[in-house]
């Protein structure tokens, strides 16, 4: 008999309930996520032959735990949070949270819903997400240093430096003062500071952008050959996607990224917005933000085949790829009075005991 090891899981500790095909509550336990805890927590766990783990955001919060229970040879769902929530608030009619109560939601959502994501880690894909989310931060950071930097400029140039300033220009701008006072010259010198900073995170950005160039490339995607997407992009897009087979078709990767309408009509009003998890043209009678959520429909209807194309390419090189589809984890129902390129998911999933996990990257 399978059980079900549902997962609320924390940066230093995680909730666990077991519970058994009917939906049983067999155990339940919280663990720090130290050695010795999550120890502890996959002996709870190994009592029971066969068994499936659900964990939680497994992309995010949950991603450090379900990577080590793989590591360790245990089967892991990736559970998403909404869906959970979903659970939560139908079985309880509230949206209290509890650890326990979010345990036992997780393994209820993966109990009656069928194809979530089984999680195995690619080490090429981890390493992308890893470098992308350096070069995001270094993005960030850089935007800081440069509004910083344009405050002391406002008090040293009357009406300040242009907009976009690159370091090279603020440095020949603040070679031309030389404040007397000491207040103007403690302002110099923290601006120089700030440019210092600036030409330094530059550096940074600029080897990890080759470097994210060079690893895309070696991964055989051709995204960077779409106008707009550079190697942060492209990098960002590969990691969090993982294997695009896993979803059937192009409808399924619109509802996963936010870009497939819903239904937002009301009386005789028929209208579609785009989701709020993630716009078609004015000539078509569409309003501003219609036509912005079918330009968006069709960048991504562009992404899937681009991404399609490279990873069957990558398949037929490489004598150890597969091919095949697999499923998401969720689905939405059908969105009534779309064209044929605005349609979300085919269908809504059936409510049946989870079959056999469906692996993907």
């Amino acid at each position: 008999m399978t059980v079900i090891i549902g997962m609320d899981p924390h940066k230093r500790s995680a909730t666990i309930e077991i519970i058994d095909h009917t939906g049983k509550k067999l155990a339940v336990g919280r663990y720090s996520t130290d050695k010795s805890g999550y120890t502890e927590m996959l002996t709870a766990g190994k009592r029971f032959t066969d068994r499936i783990w659900a964990v939680e955001g497994c992309s995010g919060i949950g991603r450090h735990l379900a990577h080590r229970l793989v590591h360790d040879g245990e089967t892991v769902l990736d559970v998403p949070a909404k869906l959970s929530a979903q659970v939560r608030v139908f079985a309880t009619g509230n949206g209290r949270k509890t650890d326990p109560v979010d345990a036992h939601s997780v393994a209820m959502a993966a109990l009656y819903s069928p194809n979530l994501l089984r999680v195995e880690p690619d080490p090429d894909l981890l390493l992308l997400g890893m470098l992308a989310d350096r070069r995001d931060e270094l993005g960030r950071t850089r935007t800081e240093t440069v509004n910083r930097l344009h405050r002391f400029l406002l008090d040293l140039f009357p009406g300040g430096a242009k907009k976009f300033l690159s370091a090279k220009q603020a440095r020949t701008l603040i070679a031309t003062v030389k404040p007397r006072d000491a207040l103007g010259k403690t302002r110099r010198r923290l601006a120089v500071e700030l440019i210092s900073d600036l030409e330094s995170i530059d550096r940074k950005i600029n080897a990890a952008d080759k470097e994210l160039q060079q690893l895309v490339i070696d991964r055989g995607s051709t995204l960077m050959d779409l106008h707009g997407i550079g190697p942060s992009s492209a990098a960002r897009r590969l990691a969090d996607t993982g294997d695009i087979h896993r979803f059937r078709n192009r409808d399924r990767f619109a509802s996963w990224n936010g870009t497939a309408p819903l239904d937002a009509s009301s009386g005789d009003q028929q209208r579609h917005r785009l989701s709020r998890a993630g716009n078609r043209r004015k000539a078509a009678g569409k309003t501003s933000m219609e036509s912005m959520r079918s330009l968006k429909r069709r960048l991504s209807n562009v992404l899937y085949t681009r991404m399609l194309a490279d990873q069957r390419r990558r398949e037929t090189a490489s004598p150890g790829g597969h091919s095949g589809t697999t499923l998401t984890s969720s689905a939405t129902g059908l969105t009534p009075h779309t064209d044929p390129s605005e349609k979300p998911l085919p269908g809504p999933a059936t409510n049946q005991a989870n079959p056999t996990p469906t692996a993907v990257s």
